[in-house]
C-alpha cells in the first residue's frame, strides 16, 4: 500500500463495526484475511463493490472486464505496479473482511482519506471555477 503506508512499522486502527452497518464506498482502505494464505491479513483499497464492473488490469493492452460477484469486492494496492491483488486473486468474499482503517497512529498520526472522494470534491470544485468565469 505504498505510498499510503509503510513496508513495516506502521500501526493503523481498524474499525471493526460499521460493516455490519454501513456499506463500503469505493476507495475505503480495508483489511482482510489473504485469500491465499489465511494466516496472513492484507490492507487493500476498494475498486469495486458488488455488481460493478472492472477493468482486471488496465496497463494490458487486450483489457479484460469482470463484474464483481455477489458477496464480493474487488481490491487493489496503492502501489499499483508492485501489489499482489485482486488483478492476482480476483474477488475477495466480504466473509474475510476484517475491517475500515481509520487512521494511522504511528509513526505520525494521519487520517486515513477515501481517495475516490477526494478526486470527487477536486473535480467538483473544477467544475464550479469553470462556470463562474
Amino acid at each position: 500500500m505504498l505510498p499510503t503506508f509503510n513496508i513495516v512499522g506502521d500501526i493503523v486502527v481498524v474499525e471493526h463495526v460499521s460493516r455490519h452497518y454501513r456499506k463500503l464506498d469505493l476507495g475505503d482502505v480495508v483489511v482482510c484475511v489473504s485469500p491465499t494464505d489465511p494466516q496472513k491479513a492484507i490492507c487493500k483499497r476498494v475498486l469495486g463493490l458488488p455488481g460493478d464492473y472492472v477493468c482486471v488490469d488496465p496497463t494490458l493492452l487486450e483489457r479484460r472486464y469482470i463484474t464483481v460477484p455477489p458477496g464480493h469486492i474487488w481490491l487493489q494496492g496503492d502501489n499499483y505496479t508492485n501489489s499482489t491483488d485482486s488483478r492476482k486473486y480476483g474477488p475477495v468474499s466480504l466473509g474475510l473482511l476484517r475491517g475500515r482503517v481509520l487512521c494511522k497512529i504511528w509513526p505520525k498520526f494521519e487520517w486515513i482519506r477515501n481517495g475516490f472522494e477526494e478526486q470527487v470534491s477536486q473535480s467538483s470544485m473544477d467544475r464550479e471555477l469553470v462556470v463562474e468565469r
